[in-house]
């Protein structure tokens, strides 16, 4: 098994020197959560080796191209692989009974971003409003559940998970896009997601300050956004924490979806959020 590497910037001065990935975790850190008694257990935990994040991109390759038809341009056949994977943190949450990874986000660190140069957000947004912000900003990606485990159990244990990094590792800010699919009853079209687009634009955009504008807009002059939609499941439960998003979609034609620029600051999650995340 090949360990994951070391970068070269610490995270914290405080931090032992003898923890994993930036100093991030320690080597027998493993969380364990249970879910919803009909459905068994889960644990969660984060990769340590190589071939622990090989089973979150066969997981992610199964999820996004299989089942969703995205075009990876993957070196690995059954894996969804990109370059900022090697610098990231993989988080996977399991089946206790089979082992099996049924549900996975990775996560890219203030440090990790300088090494790699940008976040993947940064390839499909001009994020320059948001640099005063980067010292302490994470970005969530590449979030997908197994089609069988779809469930809140499996969505919780990744969220107090990703809390306890951000509080543990003094972070206060989380950046991403939220993908909202081209298909729409049977049909590719972007009339979904331009009309979502117009919704959320008058409710929950973020302060001015922090708009960005995408590198290649989805035209929503081209499509009919007066359908009533609701967003995906993933964007109502950032909303439900107090997301914002940050302006307006991008196209992904690899991934075939529009990318909604989203950010969430711990700052603004909702108390009872807060609590159930441990503060």
């Amino acid at each position: 098994m090949k360990e994951l590497p070391t970068p070269t910037f610490a995270l914290s001065p405080l931090t032992p020197s003898s923890l994993l990935r930036g100093s991030l975790h320690r080597r027998d850190e493993r969380v364990v959560t249970q879910a919803a008694p009909d459905v068994g257990g889960i644990a969660v935990s984060w990769a340590r080796h190589q071939d622990e994040v090989r089973e979150a991109q066969r997981l992610r390759y199964q999820v996004f191209a299989v089942e969703m038809g995205a075009r990876l341009a993957t070196r690995l056949p059954g894996h969804d692989v990109d370059l900022f994977d090697d610098f990231c943190e993989h988080l996977l949450v399991r089946d206790t009974a089979t082992q099996e990874v049924i549900g996975t986000y990775r996560v890219l660190t203030p440090v990790q971003a300088k090494r790699v140069g940008s976040t993947y957000s940064d390839t499909e947004f001009d994020l320059v409003r948001l640099r005063t912000l980067r010292s302490r900003m994470v970005e969530l990606g590449r979030s997908c559940v197994h089609a069988e485990h779809r469930h809140g159990g499996v969505i919780l244990a990744l969220w107090g998970a990703l809390a306890e990094f951000m509080q543990r590792n003094q972070l206060d800010t989380m950046v991403g896009c939220a993908s909202i699919p081209m298909l729409h009853n049977g049909l590719v079209s972007g009339d979904a997601a331009a009309s979502i687009w117009q919704q959320l634009q008058k409710t929950h955009m973020a302060p001015i300050e922090y708009h960005v504008q995408p590198r290649l807009a989805l035209p929503i002059e081209q499509f009919d956004s007066t359908l009533l939609i609701e967003p995906p499941a993933l964007i109502k439960g950032y909303l439900r924490l107090g997301a914002r998003v940050l302006g307006a979609p991008a196209w992904d034609p690899d991934f075939n979806t529009a990318d909604l620029p989203m950010m969430l600051r711990i700052a603004d999650l909702p108390s009872r959020y807060r609590k159930h995340f441990g503060g």
